[in-house]
């Protein structure tokens, strides 16, 4: 195999082997494959390009880097990691804190690529010292601590921008997620948050054709008249073009208020590379800093161009557990279906149409999800929320987080939400740990082996 785009054919080609499973390094038939990397894109589908949407992004240019970034992990990776990395969604209340500053798209990129080049030094030190180097600065309690700060910090944005623009469209829209996430099993589960806006879409077209225009706020908070969706954008846009691009420019404050972020891209990872790893048998521990390193390439190269920073996708990971299909070459696949989205301007229009109710209620269940990944990510590291040492850490920087909490320093610097609470977390468990009693200190286990199961279980 040279750079991961050689491989051999497993078995027949047509399915695999009875109690195998079809190694990064094999693939089925090339038909098969193709199906398959169409799957994947489908179970990034959800989640990819709602990111872009929440963050004020072009969704088009966003699916497209979708695809180069993970061409770039795989050539990184030399095809031993299967990954898709696609937009994500723990920037998204980044974006908003960063615009409700005044900060535009371009500010909300510049704090991205800064972000992505800290991830990309990251990853180049685990590969130099290993994995220990994470745990020293970042461990689970820490780790759990930020992950659920930058998820719950977003409640706000669902209560007061998302919901209020159709309510019962958004508790409609909140069930059927909630029952589809739930009910439904195999393939169909990893793609619920797509079905609930395919459902949402349709409840809205049906609506306005049943009611009429609603009478709420809209987009910008203004209270009008308006239909639910709103596809005027849709027939004007052409089927085939590119994407818009535009240069991040950088802001301190912004980039102060982005960085955290890095703490959960590094346990994203760090868990995906360690639950592939187990799954085929592989030992992968050594691709773990070029895993973290490609995805900060990556994520630098995407927000360099305008669009959104990637991570590993958990929800592909899930469907090649159910396939038992860990090909390389359907990622392959993957990103030459994304580059194809990222040149339909129509395709964008549609995802730009997404009602704001619709976004209310999947925004609910998402955001939720985010920040309870923390409270797994503590679960699985064992984390003992009794040692004083943890707990004081993480509920202060907490509060500060969810609550949005400000330290003005000066009349140009001013520090809150997320910037703040993991700050907070950070250096108040290390000094802490300075002057805790020995019995406080007990070791905990490495971030990579403390997240392998959080993240599997997202699939």
């Amino acid at each position: 195999m040279v750079l991961g785009v050689r491989w051999t054919v497993h078995g027949d080609g047509r399915t695999p082997a009875p109690g195998a499973v079809v190694r990064p390094d094999e693939r089925l038939s090339w038909p098969r494959t193709f199906g398959l990397g169409a799957q994947h894109v489908v179970a990034m589908f959800g989640a990819s390009f709602v990111a872009p949407v929440l963050m004020g992004l072009d969704p088009n240019l966003a699916i497209m880097m979708s695809g180069v970034a993970t061409a770039i992990f795989l050539l990184a990776t030399r095809g031993r990691v299967p990954s898709y990395l696609g937009c994500s969604l723990s920037f998204v209340g980044v974006a908003a804190v960063i615009r409700a500053q005044g900060g535009d798209s371009a500010t909300v990129t510049g704090a991205c690529l800064a972000v992505g080049a800290v991830l990309l030094l990251i990853g180049l030190a685990v590969q130099r010292f290993g994995a220990r180097i994470i745990h020293a600065a970042m461990p689970p309690v820490v780790t759990g601590a930020v992950v659920m700060l930058i998820g719950f910090n977003l409640a706000p944005v669902t209560a007061s921008t998302y919901w209020p623009q159709d309510q019962w469209t958004a508790l409609l829209v909140m069930l059927f997620t909630g029952l589809a996430v739930v009910g439904l099993r195999g393939f169909f589960s990893r793609i619920a948050i797509f079905l609930g806006l395919v459902f949402g879409y349709a409840l809205s077209f049906v609506l306005d054709r049943v009611f009429g225009r609603i009478h709420s706020a809209d987009g910008s908070g203004k209270i009008t008249d308006h239909w639910r969706l709103d596809l005027s954008g849709v027939a004007k846009a052409d089927w085939i073009g590119l994407p818009t691009f535009h240069a991040p420019s950088f802001q301190w404050s912004a980039v102060l208020v982005a960085l955290p972020v890095v703490i959960a891209l590094v346990a994203e990872n760090a868990g995906h590379v360690k639950a592939v790893g187990e799954i085929t048998g592989g030992n992968l521990d050594d691709k773990l800093g070029t895993a973290i390193a490609a995805d900060g390439a990556a994520s630098m190269l995407s927000t360099a161009v305008g669009g959104p920073p990637n991570t590993t996708y958990s929800e592909n990971i899930g469907v090649m557990a159910a396939t038992r299909v860990y090909s390389t070459a359907a990622y392959w696949a993957a990103a030459f279906f994304a580059l194809l989205f990222g040149l339909c301007p129509k395709f964008g229009a549609i995802v730009a149409a997404i009602p704001g109710g619709v976004l209310g209620g999947i925004t609910v269940i998402l955001y939720g999800m985010i920040g309870l990944l923390g409270a797994q990510i503590w679960t699985n590291a064992k984390v003992d929320l009794r040692n004083p040492l943890n707990l004081v850490p993480a509920a202060a920087g907490l509060i500060i987080g969810i609550g949005n909490v400000s330290m003005k320093f000066s009349d140009n610097f001013t520090l809150s939400g997320i910037a703040l609470g993991t700050l907070v977390v950070i250096t108040g468990y290390h000094v802490l740990r300075v002057f805790a009693p020995a019995h406080f200190k007990g070791e905990e286990p490495l971030l990579d082996e403390g997240t392998s199961s959080y993240d599997e279980s997202r699939g």
